[in-house]
């Protein structure tokens, strides 16, 4: 077979130029490592029963059950430095070692805590995108089954390190002090902590963080406290306890300049000051939303809820770090009319982080268990219309998505394999919005909306605190409504079609549109609008609107003709006043058009958009649309080697893909 192929390859590199066969072998070279690299991943977790293709950890043998660090947060050096001490307890005989994730960590020693017997360790080879696993040689009295012990790990992490954004003082709003934060979702807490990461794997920590005392540190955890270092006066340390099990990822820190309000019984809300009270006004009713949750999905178990608004480069819209919920400084619309970002976020506080997925194919019961409690909360403080209204949106999100990947890519799959991929390539609204539709779609057919808030009720009490598979989600369901609905209804669900079919839903369920007629209505008008036709259009068509009706509307209007003559353009911001907008969805679809529809004059504003803030669902979108450009294709690949410096490691390292860099 190989010298076949030799011949025909010989011959046509003798027609092409030098440069040109390097550039193939480089491409060949390329595509031959990346697949060694998913076989020696595959052969890795076949010799070690992984339940978990995205970590290298060894849990089926080994489990930690909690984490005491003790970090010192170094700015000059942009690294963390400290120990990890982890609690594990053997789960078979004859277990000889302890392997754990990490990501560009140094490890410096690894001793048994408790007799300070110092222990082999070795950091074995890299496994793209995973990182080392670190082998340890555990003591031989926990080498049997049931046995314990705590293993101290001193370490360092890089300036590199994947899950952490180190911002130097003049990119903050005071200007001042420098800023660090952190993202470990989904697979970047081993570049902080060596750690079983994966979320099969939950645990309890405590945390004593050293920072500059002027500055203040949070966690996802509650605060125990903080007092100046006993040893350097300049120094404060930060005492942390999260006595509920949670996974790696949902490991958080901060460090910064920040104030705080308190803005209900158990929340405060925290940022840089310049923002805090406009944050303490938009994020006001978080009370509410709290408590309408727990109408639904039962009692809030993790204390205080939190939210910290953080700089504008945190890649995503919120991350549900328990006790401290992240959000993006785009929430910050003037009108909390994108206040349901926070209802989604204190949604994962039942489903994502009390029950959590397996791992990272099984997302969807995440996401979109966490859209579908997302919208009902909305339901509650609004209307059912507006949740209806909402899943119309979130289905064109779905549509959009799905094109992107391709209708036939594995991506597009609610349980996609991701044997050998990095999880953050597969991010995506699928698993937020297919997951969705799923279970509004199971909703129709057990009865309504009170069914499935009986069900919801049922599922998180039975699988508290635990990890689970989609095949046991779905024995649970069908379990719980097995005597409350017909069999045949039942039997008629085509799981497979569902579950691992690529592209759109096989089902899409009736949403009441009493909302979103008048944005189709809209959208229709200036879809077929003639140069004649523009006179007929004026402020009042969008009167009535609320922001979500705004964003609906330029959305339709992207599915439906997706560009826009210039007139067009001129004549609707003249009258709707799109481009003064403060909302950044209605912003960004407004950009989104405007390139799209090469219209020139908006490339500026487009590249200062995405060189203000660094959400993911915005940025990559926007850049991706200008590359399309030709005007402003290498506006958009020299403005990002330019902003790059200033992103999230995931924001830039994606947007790079996007434009052909990396």
């Amino acid at each position: 077979m190989v010298r076949k192929r030799n011949s025909p390859f010989v011959m046509i590199s003798r027609r092409l130029s030098t440069v040109t066969v390097f550039i193939f072998i480089g491409l060949i070279s390329s595509l031959f490592y990346n697949i060694i690299q998913i076989y020696i991943s595959t052969i890795y977790h076949k010799n070690m029963g992984r339940v978990d293709s995205s970590s290298l950890s060894s849990p089926d043998k080994v489990i930690t059950t909690n984490i005491k660090l003790t970090w010192a947060v170094d700015f000059a050096e942009k690294t963390i430095k400290g120990t990890a001490v982890l609690d594990i307890k053997t789960l078979e005989d004859s277990v000889t070692h302890l392997v754990l994730d990490t990501s560009n960590l140094t490890i410096h020693s690894v001793q048994d805590f408790e007799t300070g017997q110092k222990l082999q360790f070795q950091l074995k080879e890299t496994v793209k995108p995973y990182g080392q696993p670190l082998e340890i040689k555990l003591p031989l009295n926990t080498q049997k089954r049931g046995s314990v012990a705590q293993i101290a790990i001193e370490y360092v992490t890089s300036p590199d390190a994947s899950a952490l954004a180190w911002m130097a003082p003049e990119q903050t709003s005071g200007k001042k002090h420098p800023y660090l934060y952190s993202q470990c979702q989904p697979i970047h807490a081993r570049s902080i902590m060596p750690c079983q990461d994966t979320p099969a794997v939950k645990v309890t920590y405590q945390a004593n963080v050293t920072v500059p005392q002027e500055l203040t540190a949070l966690m996802s955890a509650t605060r125990m406290g903080n007092e100046l270092s006993p040893t350097d006066a300049t120094q404060r340390v930060y005492k942390f306890e999260q006595n509920v099990p949670i996974p790696s990822y949902l490991f958080a820190v901060v460090v910064g300049a920040l104030d705080s309000r308190q803005i209900g019984p158990r929340s405060s809300v925290w940022s840089e000051a310049d923002i805090v009270e406009d944050a303490a006004m938009e994020f006001e009713d978080t009370e509410k939303m709290i408590a309408a949750a727990e109408s639904i999905a039962g009692e809030y178990i993790w204390g205080h809820y939190d939210l910290l608004v953080l700089p504008p480069s945190f890649p995503f819209g919120g991350m549900e770090n328990p006790c401290l919920t992240f959000v993006t400084p785009t929430l910050l619309a003037g009108d909390k009319s994108l206040a349901n970002v926070i209802a989604h976020e204190i949604a994962h506080s039942w489903t994502g982080n009390f029950v959590t997925n397996l791992n990272w194919e099984h997302f969807w019961l995440n996401e979109g268990h966490t859209v579908y409690l997302e919208r009902k909360i909305i339901a509650k403080l609004t209307d059912e219309k507006t949740r209806h209204f909402q899943a119309i949106g979130g289905w064109k999100d779905l549509i959009n998505s799905v094109k992107t990947f391709g209708e036939t890519h594995k991506f597009t799959q609610l349980i996609p394999p991701l044997e050998g991929s990095d999880p953050d390539d597969a991010f995506s609204s699928i698993p937020y919005e297919k997951g969705h539709t799923l279970l509004f779609y199971l909703e129709t057919l057990v009865g309504g909306s009170e069914e499935m808030d009986g069900y919801l009720k049922h599922y998180v009490k039975k699988f508290a605190f635990k990890s689970i598979t989609t095949d046991e989600w779905k024995d649970c369901f069908l379990s719980y409504f097995k005597n409350k609905v017909s069999a045949d209804i039942l039997d008629s669900i085509d799981w497979d079609a569902w579950f691992t079919k690529p592209g759109m839903p096989p089902v899409k369920p009736q949403y009441n549109t009493i909302l979103a007629d008048a944005c189709t209505n809209l959208s229709d008008r200036w879809s077929k609008a003639s140069e004649d036709d523009l006179k007929s259009f004026n402020s009042d068509d969008i009167a009535d609107f609320s922001a979500m009706q705004k964003k609906e509307f330029l959305e339709q209007l992207l599915h439906k003709r997706a560009t826009l003559p210039e007139s067009h353009l001129l004549a609707m911001d003249e009258n709707y006043q799109f481009s003064a907008s403060k909302n950044s969805e209605i912003k960004f679809r407004w950009l989104k058009l405007q390139i799209n529809s090469k219209h020139e004059p908006a490339i500026e504003p487009a590249l200062d958009f995405v060189s203000r803030q660094g959400r993911m669902k915005f940025v990559r979108p926007l850049y991706r649309a200008l590359y399309a450009f030709d005007k402003s294709k290498d506006k958009a690949v020299n403005n990002f080697k330019e902003q790059r410096k200033f992103m999230h490691p995931i924001s830039s390292n994606m947007v790079a893909k996007d434009l052909h860099l990396d």
